[in-house]
């Protein structure tokens, strides 16, 4: 077994040690990343407005932490999308050390714009769905 292999199986031992299961049997998503996009595209939410809420699942192709707040873009059968997981909004956060490549997570939360034009989900809440214990091919 390779070292990143066994790494990954101490962390599902930790994340089922924690109460957390690893291969729970379903999360309901409403959209897939492509709709969501479409949904958001030409809006722009002013406060007034209710936001657009979002129920996603998909595989971790990217993940990039930034002290207390962190974006991972997942990847559903049509398309990606970016995820904006922040400390304070979000209870399991610390959760998120123990996510790798090729992990499938579920999120809940609401569309948005961020500074650099990229629509994406602020996460309120996510989920591990299945672990991912053999690496991804690299291309």
């Amino acid at each position: 077994m390779s070292e990143q292999s066994f790494h990954r199986y101490e962390e599902l031992n930790e994340i089922e040690t924690s109460g957390i299961l690893a291969y729970p049997y379903s999360f309901e998503i409403n959209c897939n990343s492509i709709d969501a996009k479409k949904q958001f595209e030409n809006k722009e939410l002013t406060q007034s407005e209710e936001p657009i809420n979002i129920s996603q699942a998909g595989r971790i192709v990217a993940i990039r932490k930034m002290g207390k707040a962190s974006f991972v873009q997942i990847q559903d059968t049509v398309g990606r999308i970016q995820i904006y997981l922040k400390k304070d909004d979000l209870q399991n956060y610390d959760m998120l050390r123990l996510l790798d490549l090729g992990d499938i997570i579920g999120v809940k939360g609401y569309l948005f714009r961020t500074k650099t034009g990229e629509i994406s989900i602020h996460s309120t809440e996510f989920e591990l769905l299945t672990k991912c214990l053999v690496p991804l091919p690299v291309a």
